[in-house]
């Protein structure tokens, strides 16, 4: 592979392809060429890319034939029927998809916890799931000086984790709402304007834990190579465009105070605090939104343990970038950092 390789980007025309295109645009991506892929409805469309407008093709068994790096963000079944052969033949394929995850064959990366996971991939490095990435981003520096036993969080998730149809769902049924009309949901299973509901993800029958909440308890545990950490996890769809935010309550190995933790992710790359008490500032989901920072905030001694050893705190994170797009390209980066 050259320094400057030929990207392609499966997926291209949805919400999280697109901000990929964005984030090699913007962050000045030495890239030789690239190739958007998607549906054979979308092909011959264009995108913009550099002040140039770039033709979406459909995607088939050759379209990846001589591209370096793909990154993937067209939904699982597209990953485990595409990654595998292109990786074979020599692409290294980033995914944002679920498909690999857990594979033990398979990195699991956030580039600011475990970046020399992705040295060891075999064809496929996998992006974790948005909530993964928002919540483990603040907790890891916080871990590396008092080690954490046991995580607690509820997440706030917006339409555009769903993706764009989702987004789209609830602008419309907003001004249905605010119209008197009625409104049948397509996109998400209950009403979402002025609504919350528990995420989508199907249901285990056994645990009572929702797929969204298990991705999220296994990755953790993968992310930061602690197969017991003890994680439990509820996750919520919240109607707020973009960007997701979790309430964390964690328990340290040794007593931690605000202070320290406050100032441990103060000098955090990829974090920002927003934890004004006077003015009751805290992070938003509308600050986060657009920014590659997760906000961190609220941070706080859990009073409910005597022992001194719990926190609690606030984060957002805009999902389609960190927790998304930027995460991958962030991952190409220094796939071609190591290379220079």
């Amino acid at each position: 592979m050259s320094r400057s390789p030929s990207i392609g980007i499966v997926g291209a025309t949805g919400a999280v392809g697109v901000e990929v295109i964005h984030c090699l645009e913007q962050r000045h991506f030495a890239l030789s060429s690239l190739r958007l892929f998607a549906s054979p409805r979308s092909a011959g469309k264009t995108l913009s890319y550099a002040g140039r407008p770039l033709t979406i093709e459909a995607l088939d068994d050759k379209s990846l034939a001589g591209i370096d790096i793909a990154i993937f963000s067209a939904g699982g079944a597209t990953s485990r029927t595409y990654a595998p052969p292109a990786a074979k033949a020599g692409t290294i394929v980033i995914d944002n998809s679920s498909a690999f995850r857990m594979d033990p064959q398979v990195p699991l990366v956030v580039p600011e916890i475990n970046p020399e996971a992705m040295f060891r991939h075999h064809g496929i490095i996998a992006n974790p799931n948005c909530v993964t990435i928002i919540a483990a981003v603040p907790l890891w520096p916080l871990h590396q000086v008092n080690p954490i036993q046991r995580i607690v969080m509820t997440s706030y998730q917006s339409a555009s984790g769903a993706g764009a149809a989702a987004m789209a769902e609830l602008e419309a049924s907003t001004r249905a709402y605010l119209a008197g009309e009625a409104y049948t949901p397509k996109v998400l299973p209950h009403p979402y304007a002025f609504n919350l509901f528990s995420h989508n993800a199907k249901v285990d029958p056994v645990s009572l834990y929702n797929e969204e909440e298990t991705k999220v308890m296994q990755e953790m545990r993968k992310i930061f190579a602690l197969p017991q950490l003890r994680v439990a996890a509820t996750c919520v769809r919240v109607p707020v465009l973009r960007a997701h935010s979790i309430a964390l309550n964690v328990e340290f190995e040794r007593p931690m105070t605000a202070v320290q933790a406050r100032a441990l992710l103060a000098a955090t790359p990829g974090v920002k605090v927003v934890d004004d008490a006077a003015r009751n500032y805290f992070p938003m989901p509308i600050d986060a939104s657009g920014q590659d920072d997760v906000l961190a905030g609220r941070i706080r001694s859990d009073l409910s343990d005597p022992s001194g050893r719990s926190l609690a705190l606030f984060v957002c994170g805009d999902q389609l970038l960190k927790g998304a797009a930027l995460n991958a390209v962030q991952i190409a980066e220094a796939l071609m950092a190591r290379r220079g």
